[in-house]
């Protein structure tokens, strides 16, 4: 189920169902405010959104009420994570989820933000996204590319494609906007070659294995699997992390497996990437691409959870598509 596309004039409802807004500068908050004016959108936020504990975030209550009011409130077409975080994952059991069924809005988020994108998609069959935080749109330099897929993502029904940005960074742009380094990107890393249509499931990777074993857990059956994950991991976490979604009794018919580019601080080479993939026996037989622009490196792509992909690696060439169709 695909909700209804984005249009100028648009209500967008930012909230914090993670990391309170309190933690955001106000000048960025001023320019993801503007960049969104400019695309023609109405924000709006959460009554909680700004509410804050000793942990950096809000209650369970207030939380899930600016969620179910996002959803309810009919003059909000799309929604918008503040930011991520640890946390999301509470509001589970509390989730109207035949609400959200009845009133079917983009949803766009990453990181902390998968559990709540992957419980609704397996909970209503709706459609989440996969992208930009509302933080996001703060980036002063380097947004072109994050900002483009978004829009193919989420205002328009065509086809798009998952192609490299020119360049990546991993600044800590939040810090200091103007000390930036952007590095040439010239192409994804293929891992194993092939060719593979299936369901887009996936996120953040820690965050989607918090989920197994719990009725919001969508199949991995015939998926595209996109995973990534922070600079908080590491070879030796990020192999166990993956191991332990591929002892899902559904992996054997996973189609593909992308990965997201990692940040410089995880330490995760290319040798000890391949080393990984290599050993995983439930993997032989699949295209796998690397370095796709998706998860915590900017830029990133908008990728929709549920929505059918088509993944090439072959002859050293990829291709993504993104279908948008139910």
């Amino acid at each position: 189920m695909f909700a209804p596309k984005l249009v100028p004039g648009d209500e967008i409802r930012v909230i914090a169902p993670a990391t309170s807004m309190i933690i955001l500068k106000e000048a960025q908050v001023d320019l993801a405010v503007e960049r969104l004016t400019k695309l023609g959108f109405n924000v709006t936020f959460g009554k909680n959104a700004d509410a804050h504990d000793e942990f950096f975030s809000s209650s369970i209550a207030e939380r899930i009420e600016d969620l179910h009011d996002a959803f309810a409130d009919p003059n909000v077409k799309g929604i918008l994570a503040a930011l991520g975080g640890y946390n999301s994952n509470q509001l589970l059991k509390y989730i109207d989820f035949d609400l959200i069924a009845a009133n079917p809005k983009v949803f766009c988020g990453f990181s902390d933000i998968t559990a709540l994108q992957l419980a609704i998609y397996q909970k209503t069959g709706l459609v989440t996204y996969s992208g930009p935080h509302f933080s996001s749109f703060g980036v002063k330099h380097g947004l072109e590319y994050t900002m483009e897929s978004f829009l193919e993502a989420v205002t328009n029904d065509a086809p798009y494609e998952i192609v490299p940005s020119k360049t990546w960074s991993d600044d800590a742009w939040y810090l200091d906007q103007e000390n930036r380094t952007f590095h040439e990107q010239s192409g994804y890393l293929i891992l194993q070659e092939g060719e593979a249509v299936g369901r887009l499931i996936g996120g953040n990777l820690c965050t989607m294995n918090l989920l197994q074993g719990t009725e919001f857990m969508p199949s991995l059956e015939d998926s595209i699997l996109f995973i990534e994950d922070d600079e908080e991991s590491h070879s030796r976490s990020f192999d166990r992390d993956l191991q332990s979604l591929l002892h899902l009794p559904e992996v054997n018919s996973i189609k593909a497996l992308l990965i997201g580019r990692f940040q410089k601080n995880s330490n995760i080479t290319e040798e000890a990437l391949r080393k990984i993939i290599t050993s995983k026996e439930e993997l032989r037989n699949i295209p796998i691409i690397a370095n796709v622009n998706f998860g915590h490196v900017q830029p990133f792509a908008t990728l929709p959870i549920g929505a059918t992909a088509t993944v090439k690696a072959v002859d050293g060439e990829t291709e993504i598509f993104i279908e948008q169709k139910e």
